[in-house]
């Protein structure tokens, strides 16, 4: 049986994208086969699509997009356990292939969809919501009563930055254009500095604990953004890594988000409880894959997009 996917057959700007039938999958040993609901569209994609990141993470191409993916098991391999035909279920992929009608898992990757939003939402949430997860508490380790900058929080990222900061109790200032600045106060940001019209450094009224940088950013612009974080401070950033003067007491590191199934599930559990939501600002069939990549090279994409196959 063929279904539909979007591949790269090779590195290049959007246009490489292609989308082809192939054969479905069939699980293999410790797998489930799924029925997608939806991916997610992270930026991430349109670096490793464009080769930059093929040092890093070198492709067996064609490749198949798609790290996030929400949908029901259809099928299920030999040894598999812990889920029947039909159970919705979320993860992340770190093989990919999530942008198909159908994609093959490992179990130990999936866990139980929320229960208290549509299925394709969910999609959102594996990448973007790991690496929040990761930078707050384990990175950023935010408690309450501290100062949190989150500088690039409009994006898929810094929504749920801003959100599980402010869970934690911590007062939240967050850098956003005018685009993003309404959903940012929405999910908790105490202050919103429009980083369009005025320098972060200009408006923010005193030090604070933790810088967590979510967006690339020139040397200089990394440059001023050190001097913000107190003695004794952090500075955790999942972009450009930010160096604080040698004498600063600051503490500072660059991360990669690593795929955790109880982080998501706490996480799934924050959004069964209301205390966290997602922002998506669309939802687009899979043929308009290569238009998103385009938007967001532009800087033109606000939230979490997800993609419908």
């Amino acid at each position: 049986m063929k279904m539909k996917t979007a591949r790269i057959h090779e590195y290049g700007d959007a246009s490489v994208i292609r989308y082809d039938d192939v054969q479905r999958p069939q699980p293999a040993s410790g797998e489930v086969l799924i029925r997608v609901a939806a991916t997610s569209f992270n930026p991430a994609e349109a670096a490793l699509r464009g080769g930059l990141l093929r040092a890093f993470f070198p492709l067996e191409l064609p490749y198949t997009l798609g790290w996030d993916v929400a949908g029901t098991v259809a099928e299920i391999g030999a040894g598999a356990e812990g889920f029947t035909v039909g159970d919705r279920v979320i993860g992340r992929l770190d093989s990919a292939g999530a942008a198909a009608e159908y994609v093959r898992a490992p179990v130990a990757t999936l866990i139980a969809a929320p229960a208290s939003i549509p299925l394709a939402n969910a999609a959102a949430l594996p990448v973007a919501g790991l690496t929040a997860w990761q930078a707050v508490f384990e990175h950023g380790q935010v408690a309450a009563g501290q100062r949190v900058l989150v500088n690039g929080a409009g994006g898929g990222v810094g929504g749920f930055v801003t959100q599980l900061a402010k869970y934690t109790g911590a007062e939240v200032i967050a850098t956003a254009g005018a685009r993003s600045a309404e959903a940012v106060r929405r999910q908790g940001a105490d202050q919103v500095i429009d980083y369009t019209a005025t320098p972060v450094v200009a408006a923010l009224d005193g030090p604070v604990d933790t810088l967590l940088n979510l967006v690339p950013l020139s040397p200089p612009d990394a440059t001023a953004l050190a001097p913000l974080v107190r003695p004794g401070g952090r500075i955790v950033s999942i972009a450009t890594p930010i160096e604080p003067p040698a004498d600063a007491e600051v503490t500072a590191m660059h991360m990669v988000a690593r795929n955790d199934v109880e982080h998501l599930a706490a996480l799934v559990e924050l959004i069964d409880a209301a205390v966290v939501t997602i922002d998506i600002s669309e939802s687009r069939p899979l043929a308009d894959l290569g238009a998103i990549h385009r938007l967001s090279e532009a800087g033109r994409i606000r939230g979490k997009v997800i993609i419908l196959p």
